[in-house]
């Protein structure tokens, strides 16, 4: 089922974690940011909506990078309801695909929690200040890639944040599966 996250509440501050990544460092916020912002995203090894933009996902947080954005990825999904999301294939999936950012694994789900992460993918978007300036999609895409010519939403959202430290007044909300909670 489709999951759509709250618009952007900007100046938002995020809760600190330290979270392990697929490289084996652990990460904190101030691992992760970039001098002019950080984007971090929940996503997921299985999702399809995440799936149909990894490749895309992919360039943007290489183009981020290249701007003074840090970038990071978490997966907080339970992994023994949906094996594809444990750690053992988180890791396999960044070796596989290169990524060029932390993939982190929030095993406990309590930084999606305390973040009200709603879904994969849900990008949160900080200017240098850590303040929230971005919670939208990354582009027109849903469950299968948009057309290629697109605007990137998400890119250009960050790179006005990293120009002004403002986002985009207007954004349209990411929508994908929903996180997968742990039973309680």
């Amino acid at each position: 089922m489709a999951v759509t996250p709250p618009v952007c509440e900007f100046g938002w501050r995020a809760p600190d974690f330290a979270l392990r990544g697929t490289d084996g460092k652990t990460y904190t916020l101030t691992d992760i940011a970039g001098p002019k912002g950080m984007l971090v995203m929940f996503i997921c090894n299985h999702c399809p909506y995440v799936l149909a933009i990894l490749d895309r996902i992919e360039r943007d947080a290489r183009d981020l990078k290249a701007l003074g954005i840090g970038v990071a990825a978490i997966c907080s999904n339970d992994a023994l309801a949906y094996p594809a999301d444990s750690f053992a294939n988180m890791k396999r999936m960044a070796e596989e695909r290169g990524f060029t950012f932390p993939y982190l694994h929030d095993e406990d789900q309590s930084v999606a929690r305390a973040w009200d992460a709603a879904c994969t993918p849900d990008f949160f978007g900080f200017n240098a200040d850590e303040a929230l300036q971005y919670r939208g999609r990354l582009d027109a895409s849903g469950r299968q890639a948009g057309d290629p010519n697109a605007p990137r939403e998400l890119y250009e959202a960050m790179r006005q944040v990293a120009e002004t430290g403002q986002g985009p007044a207007e954004q349209v909300a990411s929508m994908g599966c929903s996180i997968k909670w742990k039973a309680a």
